[in-house]
């Protein structure tokens, strides 16, 4: 089986589901709390596995017991966790999550351990990179560590996925090793300054990220408008489900996860891409970060 390794982020999630989010000076009651496993590494990595992908996770946890629990929790569903690592004196990374009522989250992260994982200590997994089909990648980590991952995939033959979220500024040396970029509307304007309003911004967003890093195929997830999709220059608008969104977390790692899976079984982009988009689609009508992420039945039945 074609094999898959995400370096990236772990995180404990502290859900709260609120009617609006708290003005300047406000408090506001909750109307549910919970903890649950996160970060965006993490997510994709159990997207990945949960829709039938072969995956390793690279990444870091403090010497808490919440880490250690949330590693336990990525190999009982098939991760290979030999690439995590714990780092002494550090807690593992922490997101603060308010949901609306409109489905709608407003997230605060306290990178923790997550900031440890440096390029010496991806290094030591370097293995894994080179041994594996696709790279996935994005930006809760140190950005120094991701360009090291990136050229070492590259000179191993390994295709470079990145997920450019949360958007931030990105060296050249990181995009110029990556195959393919999945940026939401936020992240292609942060990388090439487009605002995207129709479909036609969405072309040139991609045209840009094409022609000024040489990144052959580009995703632009559109929200509920789907995705736009361009691969060489050449874009394609593909449609999205309609559903009743209750929470949108992880949203965007379930279809990062899913169009991986895809592409790693030898679909084509554009069945890739759909499948991903059925996963998402089906991981906003659940709360929670990996706790919405459906299995790969349910995605296929939805896709039918």
């Amino acid at each position: 089986m074609a094999k898959l390794s995400v370096l990236g982020s772990i995180n404990v999630d502290h859900l709260m589901q609120v009617g609006a989010a708290p003005r300047g000076g406000q408090t506001i009651q909750a109307k549910q709390y919970q903890i649950v496993a996160g970060g965006k590494g993490a997510n994709q990595a159990v997207a990945a596995a949960k829709l039938g992908a072969d995956v390793a996770m690279i990444a870091c946890i403090g010497t808490d017991a919440i880490g250690e629990q949330m590693k336990q929790g990525l190999a009982d569903i098939g991760i290979d966790t030999k690439g995590i690592t714990t780092i002494t004196g550090e807690n593992t990374g922490v997101a603060m999550i308010y949901v609306e009522d409109s489905g709608e989250n407003r997230i605060g992260i306290w990178p923790g351990a997550n900031a440890s994982l440096t390029e010496t200590v991806m290094s030591e997994h370097k293995a894994s990179i080179q041994d594996s089909d696709l790279l996935l990648l994005q930006l809760e980590t140190p950005v120094e560590t991701l360009v090291a991952a990136a050229k070492i995939a590259k000179a191993a033959g390994t295709r470079v996925v990145l997920n450019p979220a949360p958007a931030k500024a990105l060296p050249e040396a990181l995009l110029s090793n990556v195959d393919i970029i999945t940026p939401n509307e936020t992240e292609a304007e942060q990388l090439t300054g487009v605002a995207i309003s129709e479909l036609s911004d969405a072309d040139m967003a991609a045209n840009k990220l094409h022609t000024k890093f040489g990144i052959e195929t580009v995703l632009i997830t559109l929200g509920e408008r789907g995705v736009w999709l361009s691969h060489k220059g050449e874009g394609k608008h593909i449609a999205g489900f309609v559903m009743q969104a209750i929470d949108t977390t992880a949203a965007g790692d379930t279809f990062n996860g899913g169009f991986v899976t895809g592409l790693l079984e030898g679909q084509s982009m554009l069945d890739s891409v759909r499948f991903g988009q059925a996963a998402a689609a089906l991981s906003v009508t659940r709360m929670g970060a990996q706790s919405s992420i459906p299995t790969r039945v349910e995605t296929l039945a939805l896709l039918a």
